[in-house]
């Protein structure tokens, strides 16, 4: 799509050397029968060259290429109506081109919001403190949360402050869709102060996106999502959605396994193979069931989890499984994972993640 859009823009764009051929009359344009002088014929060349740098920005991603393009726009309708006898079909290129810029502009505030908010959460974490995880910081967890420590290489290893965790997705959006939808996602997570932001763009088809924003700060969670970054779709702040973007965090400790003996948690035993974590912070409290296998892999998260921050929102069972791990950083996590709603009259599998990156402390500090 973004192959046909070029030749498009760059098509529209070499229609405009007409102006300039006729304008400097280098050569009979039958087609323009209007007079062109030549200052308005470098017009005319200024409005090529501004589309077909529009084009080629827009084709390798430049993320200011909304600027030239809406700067081509402007230039070529003002021709188009000057010479609109000749040129009005040009309209019709130029409102789609229009409508690219505007949601490349769109997109552009969206992600300079999310790093604010981004570069704002990270300059709370401290660089200096590089303690390690050792024995007696787990010495009164229950024995499966041990062994997960002690088999996932944690122990040993500096305490997680902070995490940037980049991934790869596919969504559904409501239960019984048959496709599913590509996204790329990327979150900066705070563990000392728990918080946490969270950034997706989805692909819903070849015209259609959606970017979103989820954020747990100062025990507050909220959610926004915007059609093509422009409209937007969900803005949601509630104590439902405080919980639930609780439990979400605590969940999350699958890939920031120290996490497990900060003092906002606390564990209780259940059998050999599955312990209780509950969360309490700023006043918001959740819990939910880790369970792991006999080697110490983290197997599942299950917690009962507001679905949804309407005012009858209700509690289902929420189900994060680990389908592969991965060795980041020296320690093994969850690097594929599926998130299933069990709903009253069926199981909905929303969400199947892939993790392609994951940094702790200072390298995540250093990069933002």
């Amino acid at each position: 799509m973004k192959t046909i859009f070029f030749i498009l823009v760059a098509l529209h764009g070499l229609i405009h050397l007409l102006g300039f051929v006729k304008g400097f009359d280098l050569k009979e344009v039958d087609q323009l029968t209007l007079p062109i002088s030549r200052f308005m014929g470098i017009l005319w060349l200024t409005a090529c060259l501004l589309l077909l740098c529009f084009g080629i920005s827009f084709l390798l991603n430049f993320k200011y290429a909304w600027v030239v393009g809406l700067a081509a726009v402007v230039l070529s309708q003002m021709l188009v109506v000057f010479y609109w006898k000749d040129a009005k079909w040009g309209t019709i290129p130029n409102f789609i081109i229009l409508l690219v810029a505007l949601i490349g502009w769109g997109y552009g505030n969206f992600q300079q919001m999310v790093r604010q908010e981004t570069n704002a959460l990270m300059a709370t974490t401290a660089r200096a403190n590089n303690r390690l995880l050792t024995e007696s910081d787990v010495a009164s967890l229950p024995e499966p949360v041990k062994r997960w420590l002690r088999s996932s290489g944690a122990l040993g290893k500096p305490m997680i402050r902070c995490g940037r965790v980049t991934q790869t997705a596919s969504l559904q959006m409501q239960p019984g869709q048959k496709n599913w939808l590509p996204a790329k996602a990327e979150q900066y997570t705070v563990i000392d102060a728990p918080a946490f932001i969270w950034s997706v763009d989805v692909e819903m088809n070849s015209f259609i996106r959606f970017q979103g924003r989820d954020r747990f700060i100062d025990g507050k969670g909220a959610m926004l999502i915007r059609l093509h970054s422009l409209i937007g779709i969900v803005d949601e702040q509630g104590e439902k959605l405080d919980e639930a973007s609780l439990q979400r965090f605590l969940g999350e400790m699958v890939w920031f396994p120290s996490m497990a003996v900060s003092p906002y948690i606390v564990w209780e035993p259940i059998d050999e193979h599955t312990a209780r974590a509950t969360m309490t912070y700023k006043g918001v409290s959740g819990s939910g069931i880790f369970t792991f296998n006999a080697t110490g892999d983290l197997l599942q998260f299950a917690a009962m989890r507001y679905k949804g921050n309407e005012a009858g929102a209700k509690r289902y069972e929420w189900i994060v499984k680990s389908l592969e791990h991965k060795v980041f950083e020296g320690i093994r996590v969850p690097a594929s994972i599926s998130s299933t709603w069990k709903l009253d009259d069926k199981d909905w599998t929303w969400l199947q993640m892939q993790v392609t990156d994951l940094q702790y402390n200072d390298a995540v500090v250093h990069s933002n």
